[in-house]
C-alpha cells in the first residue's frame, strides 16, 4: 500500500494492482460477489455485485479493451471542508486510453451523496486526460446475448482447424441455423459452438440487440 498524488502513478503501476478490497462474507449480506475468468486478462477478475458483474461482462467482450483492473485505488481529497475517499470499481485501458468506471444502479444515481463522489471523482480522473464512466443497467436481450456468447470465450476449447474451416467459409448473410450446418464433415454442436465462439471475438457479428436466436444473421467483420 502506497500514498502517490493522483497526477504521478502510471497507468503500467495501476494495471499490476490488486483489488483495494477483499471480499466480505456474511449471512444475509445484500450484494453478490465472486470472480469471473476474463479472456482478456487471462485469469479472473473480481466483482462485488451482479450489476459489477454484467460491466465485467461487457468489458471483456469489448475488442477496443486490452486490460481490466477491479478495486484499481483508492482516492483522497478533501471536497466541502471534508474529508473524502473512493476506490472506483474497474480501471479499463482501452484503445483510445485509460476508462475509470463507476457501477451503481440506475435508481440510486441521484442520491447527493453519490452525485458529489462521482463528481469529484470525475473532475480528477479527467485532469488527468483519461475517461470515466458510471454504468448503470444495461439493455436485457444485449446483457443476456453477451451472457451467453462468454460461455464460448475459452479459446483453447475450439479445434483451430474447424475454426479456420468457418474462417474460409462463405456465411455472410446466412442465418446462424443455417450456418452451422455448413460443414458437414464436423458434427453441428460443434460448429454452433465455434460460431458463437467466433461471435465472441468479434470475427462474426450478429445483431445483439434482440435476443439471439437461429433466423439471426451473420456478418463477416470488415
Amino acid at each position: 500500500m502506497e500514498n502517490l498524488p493522483w497526477t504521478t502513478v502510471s497507468v503500467d503501476r495501476l494495471m499490476s494492482a490488486t483489488p483495494w478490497r477483499t471480499f466480505r462474507w456474511h449471512r444475509g449480506q445484500k450484494h453478490y460477489s465472486g470472480s469471473y475468468w476474463s479472456a482478456t486478462m487471462r485469469r479472473p477478475v473480481i466483482y462485488e455485485s451482479r450489476l459489477e458483474l454484467a460491466r465485467l461482462l461487457f468489458a471483456d467482450f469489448d475488442p477496443h479493451v486490452h486490460g481490466i483492473v477491479a478495486q484499481p485505488f483508492l482516492m483522497k481529497t478533501v471536497a466541502g471542508a471534508k474529508a473524502r475517499s473512493h476506490i472506483p470499481d474497474y480501471l479499463l485501458i482501452t484503445d483510445q486510453g485509460p476508462v475509470v468506471v463507476d457501477v451503481k444502479p440506475h435508481r440510486l444515481l441521484t442520491g447527493p451523496e453519490v452525485a458529489f463522489t462521482f463528481e469529484w471523482t470525475r473532475r480528477a480522473v479527467e485532469s488527468r486526460g483519461w475517461r470515466y464512466e458510471v454504468w448503470s443497467e444495461p439493455p436485457e436481450a444485449e446483457l443476456e446475448n453477451i451472457r451467453f456468447l462468454a460461455g464460448f470465450r475459452r479459446s483453447w476449447l475450439f479445434a483451430p482447424n474447424l475454426l479456420d474451416d468457418l474462417r474460409l467459409a462463405d456465411l455472410d448473410g446466412l442465418p446462424l441455423g443455417t450456418a452451422a450446418g455448413q460443414l458437414p464433415r464436423w458434427p453441428e454442436p460443434r460448429v454452433r459452438a465455434a460460431l458463437h465462439h467466433l461471435l465472441w471475438t468479434h470475427e462474426l457479428r450478429v445483431d445483439l440487440g434482440e435476443p439471439l436466436a437461429t433466423s439471426r444473421l451473420l456478418r463477416r467483420t470488415a
